[in-house]
């Protein structure tokens, strides 16, 4: 299923592809890894920076990054290894760092006003967790969140697992949405009520790893093990590799049984990750295209696989399992299960009105969405009321009905949902995800165990919705 986009002005030559960069080429990977330093400490500064978004023969960009750059450091600890993170906020505006996906304690999860004072200019704040799953997992502001993100803070955590994964080489792709003017500035306007009440702020580029495509240099023979991150405001992807059949490992860091993606796509909605195997069977010297099709009409090569000459690494793909070991994730108890409904409503409906929005009441104005007939604006605010309460320890069933036009990737902070059933039909291949991307009219049914305490929220990580009321709060106690 696709929908629809106008089409934004053209940037340069390369620009029009609408596609992003390509990884710079990363190191042929030993099969083994290195053991791991003693408790990893390290410093990221949330400052204003350049980046070379259109390739290295085009102006910089100015940008916000952490320490400066796009994407930001990428921190690789092992699993359930201690982390510790000064961060250091140069912007002339409040920051925080939400760790995406990572079960972690209430306090270090990076809401302003629910979890944490915000981070003034000038100052900074100590992150302190042991993330117990491995995965793929990445970090961003959540204080002004849709401008910092749009405007490039955010990078990637890799937490490994205990013992190596027979792989040839791990790659990570972390693909931008950008928004720039003919000049290659980045555009003002963020926050528009039109584009919150509808599919939000989607740019006119794509870049991967920082930059536009080049084209990934691949050997021919071997395994990649290939780490899609999508850290978009708004854009969803999908994605279809030519001539290959990608195995999807795990789903938002989670592992789920190894299996190739309905019809070649992988779709990736905003926050979304997917692990993915890839046993590279082209021909040497050839190059396969990396398409994303999700809109109507505006299909662009993302990048390409660039096979290097000479003879492949081995004839036969490897006889290794694909199955990751599963991470301690508590199995939701579905027989004294708590039940509760969410019901999405509110956006620009067909016609060009707003869908009714009775009984709306919320933290403040600028709202276009509801849950459960509330709003709940901007990035996080002190006393937040949740919507309701767990015990400590229950398992907690949630439908959530999405009565839109629109498509919404749901995010739940602190913990993941074990999917159940979409639209009545059990969720195959048993995934765990922290970030759910409904289509219009979807209802899934998913179950977690809410066993650490704290407010924990769950909003749409359309950047825009998310900020237009799209939000709400849990309370484990």
């Amino acid at each position: 299923m696709t929908h629809s986009l106008p089409v934004l002005p053209a940037l340069s030559r390369r620009a029009v592809l609408l596609g992003g960069g390509a990884a710079a080429l990363s190191p042929w990977l030993p099969r083994a890894r290195a053991t791991p330093a003693e408790p990893k400490a390290t410093t990221l500064s949330a400052a204003p920076g350049r980046a070379a978004l259109l390739g290295d023969d085009a102006a910089e960009t100015a940008i916000w990054g952490y320490d400066g750059h796009v994407p930001g450091p990428q921190i690789r600890i092992r699993q359930g290894e201690a982390l510790q993170v000064v961060v250091e906020n140069r912007l002339d505006q409040d920051t925080t760092v939400h760790w995406h996906g990572i079960r972690l304690p209430n306090a270090m999860d990076g809401v302003p006003g629910l979890t944490q004072a915000p981070i003034r200019p000038g100052e900074r704040f100590t992150y302190a967790f042991a993330p117990p799953d491995a995965g793929t997992f990445w970090y961003h502001p959540h204080a002004h969140s849709l401008e910092q993100l749009g405007r490039g803070l955010a990078g990637v955590l890799i937490v490994e697992e205990a013992e190596p994964v027979p792989v040839d080489r791990d790659l990570v792709w972390m693909l931008a949405d950008w928004r720039l003017t003919r000049d290659g500035r980045i555009a003002a306007g963020f926050g528009n009520g039109m584009e919150a009440a509808m599919a939000g702020r989607v740019g006119n580029l794509v870049t991967l790893n920082g930059t536009i495509p080049t084209g990934q240099p691949v050997r021919a023979g071997e395994r990649v093990r290939l780490r899609l991150v999508n850290a978009a405001v708004a854009r969803i992807m999908a994605l279809r590799f030519e001539g290959h059949h990608p195995v999807v490992v795990a789903v938002d860091g989670q592992p789920c049984d190894p299996h190739e993606p309905e019809g070649g796509r992988l779709l990736l909605g905003p926050a979304m990750r997917l692990d993915i195997v890839v046993d590279m069977q082209g021909e040497a010297g050839k190059r396969y295209r990396v398409i994303d099709d999700f809109y109507d009409g505006l299909s662009y090569p993302l990048t390409t696989l660039a096979y290097e000459s000479g003879p492949p690494l081995r004839a036969q793909p490897p006889d290794t399992p694909l199955r990751l070991p599963p991470n301690p994730l508590p199995k939701p108890d579905l027989a004294t299960a708590e039940c509760h409904e969410l019901t999405l409503e509110g956006g620009m409906m067909g016609g060009g009105t707003m869908m009714g929005m009775g009984g709306m009441h919320g933290m403040g104005g600028g709202a276009a969405w509801t849950i459960n007939g509330s709003s709940m604006t901007g990035d996080g605010n002190a006393g937040m009321p949740p919507l309701f309460t767990l015990r400590r320890g229950r398992t907690c069933v949630l439908t959530i009905r999405n009565r839109t036009a629109w498509w919404h990737p749901m995010h739940i902070h602190g913990f993941s949902f074990r999917m159940l059933s979409r639209n009545g039909v059990s969720v195959p291949h048993r995934p765990w995800s922290d970030t759910v991307l409904f289509a219009p009219k979807d209802t899934v049914e998913c179950a977690f165990v809410a066993d650490t305490p704290g407010d924990w929220m769950l909003h749409c990580h359309v950047m825009d919705h998310q900020m237009a009321g799209l939000m709400t709060v849990l309370r484990v106690a």
